[in-house]
């Protein structure tokens, strides 16, 4: 049974009108990175929570998500109006199994995201494992608009301490945007944009993961199977290892 954390919000960053993230204050709390939680307020109508990844690593003082605000969601809306100082529920412990534990190894890894699917990532690349394991790992984050490219500095620091090892490649879709691709991500993969365009191949020896829109996931788990790869599940281990977020 989930037990809930109470912490502190210590700040919130605004990198659109509708696209922030939320720092709280906890100490080290035990996950993996890729995992999730559950954050929670109290509304209107008594309390409100949904889960969300984190984005921080496993050792940080301070536990983060990057959050989209729904219009009428029941509590994004308000997540978004909380300041530093007010309090957050935290559920605990940690829950998923969308962690490197679970993937198998291979010649590359493809870490393939739309919107605030990026968060489970930013927290395995901030831990030793993934460069540990694999020779090339490809960050591919796609959104709407180049304003939702969150994240940046961080990620660019990520390849300035792993020159040559990590690709990173945004994806903007309904703008153009230097150095982005501007196409949906099974568009790019079946014309071999993306492929060319991160010098990585993308095969049977690759090992991707999938997180974000839940068309984007089926679309392009369709296309890697007939491609040859296979899903990766526990009892017959494969390529494609998936994470819907709604």
């Amino acid at each position: 049974m989930a037990q809930w954390l109470n912490a502190t919000v210590s700040e919130t960053i605004y990198w659109t009108s509708n696209l922030f993230s939320i720092k709280a204050k906890t100490g080290p709390l035990p996950f993996i990175a890729g995992q999730f939680v559950r954050l929670a307020v109290e509304g209107p109508e008594g309390r409100v929570q949904r889960a969300y990844s984190l984005v921080n690593p496993p050792d940080s003082e301070y536990q983060e998500f990057l959050i989209s605000t729904v219009a009428d969601g029941l509590l994004s809306p308000l997540l978004q109006q909380l300041t530093p100082g007010d309090s957050i529920g935290i559920s605990q412990p940690a829950s998923g199994f969308f962690i490197l534990d679970e993937v198998p190894d291979g010649d590359n890894l493809w870490l393939i995201a739309t919107g605030t699917g990026i968060g489970p990532y930013l927290s395995m690349l901030a831990t030793s494992e993934p460069y540990r394991r694999f020779a090339h790992i490809i960050l591919v984050h796609s959104v709407r608009n180049a304003a939702d490219l969150a994240y940046k500095d961080l990620i660019e620091g990520f390849k300035a301490a792993h020159p040559g090892q990590l690709h990173y490649q945004p994806v903007v879709t309904r703008e153009l945007h230097p150095d982005a691709l501007h196409d949906r991500i099974p568009n790019l993969i079946s014309s071999h944009q993306l492929q060319q365009q991160c010098g990585q191949l993308l095969n049977s020896n690759s090992q991707v993961m999938l997180c974000g829109n839940p068309q984007m996931i089926t679309d392009t788990k369709d296309l890697l199977i007939s491609l040859g790869l296979k899903k990766n599940l526990r009892r017959t281990p494969g390529n494609i290892t998936v994470e819907q977020y709604w």
